[in-house]
């Protein structure tokens, strides 16, 4: 509750409170201090590992702020005085050794002032940006409501990996991060996919700062060197972001322009000739800091336990910020990436199970042309606060992606898989190619506010968004008729290694035997969505989540002989669907909050069918219900939810066509349970950790006979375990720190039709680091050890089909070192 305060007795009040910190620090010996120029927050955090003094500050009163270096001996007070000059902040002293910081509340002659809401968030942290942030913990997310609603108020279930969890892990791919969160398993395909199932169910899409980046079927990857965090929202997300698969969202968060000066240098080097240099420079342009600029990349060479396969791959993120006032702030990010790498379909099934050969044997070809990815980003935020209270946002983000991709493949590429794979061995393949050129724009427009009605408090969300996706498809060669010279025996293949290039080039020159006036493809969608959404708080207990959207879809594809005729003969369909959510979560104690949700998902298919028709859109629908609770001092954070999630009109390969684009539906249902917990349970101790058990199986098959068989790749029992000591605590200038994590699944089944299955494995992981300061410049030297006891494990079959998924097993990567030197000034 807010308070006014006649301004005739302000400087009463501050008086008062200065004169109670006096007398409390006083009698304090002075000190020496070394705090260099930083954020407020990281300086104040400095100063409490210092002197000993609790910090209190509302959220996010010190996140643009500067403090002075400090250095030379002082008394605590005037230490702290010093590091809050010029910051607008002043601050009382709660108890003995507890201090409270606070916005000066500004008088006006003739008028009351009230002074700001001043919310205890326990020790002076860093800002969830700063570059400096070890913390694993993350209170609030704009991913699950569009809105600064903390984690532990929403009734839903959504999990966040910041930058700290990533820099332990060494993690270089957006894949490695996912396998922190529950239920979200990796499904690579062919090398360059950023597939991945949550919930049970395949999801392709990827947002980026809320709006979509990436679509199904377009070949792309994420590398994470410009990544600030990574958020999992669980279930169907169409409510704020349209199309979206019900198993949940992926949205990355990316680097954002400082006020701070930041630089830092990374090289890293690992097993399989790997190397990779990360680097990071932002902070002000000018001096009343209106303009910020950063500048993020990372390049990366690599070759790989797999044979032949390779990786070389370039990033480069600039992007500037202007706030020509307080309230209003612009940001411009461009990011450029490009990826020359070698396509890997993995290793066929023998029986029931992978063949027995070794994981590092590829049944491609060493002459086949190496593939290509290269996509940019452009992207504008602009945000605008008209008071406290409201305030509107508006992004917009194109981005261009094309793709080349080469291989030989086993031929067939799809139908029964013992067409292609003889009883003795012996691999018919031919060659394929295919590339994709993809353009997509995509925008919303929110009006965010909150305000009181009665005793009730509300955060509203209107918004709309819109986005425009086309894609040209070509493919060429042959998948479908094998050609008998370039057949391979999987268990002695050295003799068939070295294709004639004449003959690569010759095949790659033609359309396949089965599709001389189709392997030209257009695709097109338009979407339109307004959504509406309120959180209702009472008593401070009880949250009340309710909201909608209504979509407005249009889609087409067209396959014909070229690019010209596919889209000009391109058919239109016209879909829309409303979609709501409800929630309601009730916190009966401080530290603990019940929760349940129902919503659901709408989402046009975009696909033919055999004969030419088109299926009616995707509906999802889920109830959850489940717990959270946050102790330790809230610096540990815990999910545990029950769901259960159907979705009808599932499009899945028609593989009793010869066109490998056929498709059929099917219903599919996914039921579980998940826990994830994340945070600090000392000061030294830090955990990320999830559970999954997941049941998720075909209900009904509309063209086939896998109704009961469970889904593909989805393990019933899964989790993840990373564990971290720091010697002198995890905020800690310099020190030791060490941990150990493993990554855990049960079997598999390998395909729809549960001809196979991939036995269960556990990875474990392990790091030391060592942090130092030499001149205010932190030297950290890490070392990383992945697949610790050197399991031999599979990680997934082809998920994109292209190939079917009896020969295209991807196993995972055996003992893998890695060691680094990162300096940061």
């Amino acid at each position: 509750m807010k308070y006014p305060i006649p301004a005739s007795r302000g400087p009463f009040y501050a008086a008062l409170a200065a004169g109670l910190l006096t007398s409390a620090v006083a009698i304090a010996a002075e000190q020496t201090f070394d705090i260099r120029s930083q954020s407020l927050s990281s300086a104040l955090t400095r100063f409490s590992a210092l002197t000993g003094l609790q910090v209190l500050y509302e959220g996010d009163i010190a996140e643009h702020i500067i403090a002075p270096e400090l250095t030379g001996r002082y008394t605590p007070e005037q230490a702290l005085q010093n590091l809050l000059r010029g910051s607008g902040l002043h601050y009382r002293f709660s108890n003995g050794n507890t201090v409270t910081l606070e916005k000066m509340a500004r008088i006006e002659p003739q008028s009351a002032t009230t002074l700001p809401t001043v919310m205890v968030t326990g020790k002076a942290g860093y800002a969830d940006s700063d570059p400096y942030n070890p913390s694993y913990n993350r209170t609030t997310t704009t991913t699950a409501t569009k809105t600064d609603t903390p984690i532990f108020d929403t009734p839903v279930s959504v999990q966040v990996v910041p930058r700290a969890v990533m820099d332990d892990q060494k993690s270089s791919r957006l894949k490695d991060v996912l396998e922190n969160v529950s239920g979200v398993r990796a499904q690579p395909s062919l090398g360059y996919g950023n597939g991945f199932i949550i919930r049970g169910f395949h999801n392709a899409r990827v947002y980026r700062n809320g709006l979509l980046s990436i679509r199904d079927g377009e070949p792309t990857e994420v590398d994470a060197g410009n990544l600030q965090s990574v958020e999992v929202l669980k279930g169907p997300a169409a409510v704020l972001f349209g199309r979206i698969e019900p198993g949940g969202l992926v949205n990355i968060t990316t680097k954002k322009p400082l006020d701070i000066p930041y630089y830092a240098l990374e090289q890293q080097f690992g097993s399989y000739d790997f190397y990779r240099t990360q680097w990071d420079a932002t902070g002000p342009v000018n001096d009343d800091k209106s303009v910020l600029y950063r500048f993020t990349g990372a390049y990366q060479n690599a070759n790989s336990f797999r044979d032949f396969v390779s990786t070389d791959r370039v990033l480069v993120n600039p992007s500037v910020t202007w706030r020509p006032t307080d309230r209003t702030d612009m940001t411009l990010s461009v990011e450029g990436f490009d990826q020359d790498y070698r396509s890997d379909f993995g290793i066929p099934v023998i029986g029931n199970r992978p063949a027995p050969i070794p994981i590092s044997r590829s049944l491609n070809d060493p002459n086949i042309p190496m593939s290509s990815i290269s996509k940019t980003h452009l992207s504008t935020e602009i945000n605008h606060h008209f008071n406290d209270d409201w305030a509107i946002h508006n992004r917009f983000l194109a981005s261009f992606n094309e793709a080349h991709d080469y291989m030989v493949n086993p031929t067939p590429a799809f139908g029964p898989a013992e067409d292609a794979l003889l009883p003795d061995g012996t691999l018919k393949r031919n060659i394929f190619g295919q590339t994709a050129d993809t353009d997509l724009y995509t925008t919303n427009l929110d009006l965010t506010g909150k305000f009181m009605l009665g005793s009730t408090k509300h955060d509203v969300l209107l918004g709309f968004d819109y986005f425009q996706a086309t894609m040209k498809y070509h493919y060429f060669g042959e998948f479908n008729d094998a050609n008998p010279d370039l057949n391979i025996n999987i268990y002695n293949p050295w003799p068939s290694y070295g294709i004639n290039p004449a003959v690569i080039e010759q095949t790659l020159s033609q359309p396949p035997n089965c599709c001389t006036t189709d392997n030209f493809a257009f695709f097109n969608n338009n979407w339109y969505g307004a959504y509406f959404q309120d959180h209702i708080t009472l008593w401070d207990k009880l949250h009340i989540l309710g909201g909608g959207r209504y979509d407005w879809a249009e889609t087409g594809s067209s396959y014909m002989a070229s690019f010209a005729d596919a889209e000009a003969t391109l058919p239109s369909r016209k879909d829309e669907g409303f979609s709501p959510r409800v929630g309601i979560l009730f916190q009966p104690i401080k530290q603990l909050a019940v929760y349940g949700n129902w919503t659901t998902s709408f989402g046009a298919n975009n696909a033919p069918a055999a004969d030419g028709s088109t299926f009616d859109p995707q509906i999802g629908e889920q109830f959850e219900a489940g717990l959270k609770t946050q102790g330790f001092d809230d610096r540990l954070l815990a999910t545990l939810a029950y769901y259960h999630l159907t979705k009808d009109n599932i499009l899945v390969p028609d593989n009793s066509t010869p066109n490998p684009f056929d498709k059929i539906a099917n219903q599919q249902r996914s039921q579980g349970i998940e826990l994830d917990i994340t945070g600090h349970l000392t000061d030294a101790l830090s955990l990320i950790g999830s559970y999954a058990f997941t049941d998720a199986r075909v209900i009904k098959d509309y063209a086939g006979d896998t109704a009961g068989h469970r889904l593909a790749n989805v393990p019933e029992h899964s989790g993840s375990l990373w564990v971290k000591y720091d010697m002198k605590g995890h905020t800690a200038l310099q020190g030791l720190s060490f941990g150990l994590g493993g990554i855990a699944a049960g079997g598999r089944e390998g395909d729809l039709a549960n001809s196979f299955q991939l036995p269960g494995y556990v990875r474990m992981d392990a790091f030391a680091a060592y942090r130092w300061e030499i001149n205010k410049t932190r030297v950290t030297a890490q070392f990383n050890l992945r697949n610790l006891l050197d399991k031999r494990y599979y990680e997934s079959t082809d998920p994109e089909s292209n190939v079917t998924p009896r020969l295209s097993v991807a196993p995972g990567a055996p003992l893998t070192a890695i060691g680094s030197i990162k300096v940061e000034f």
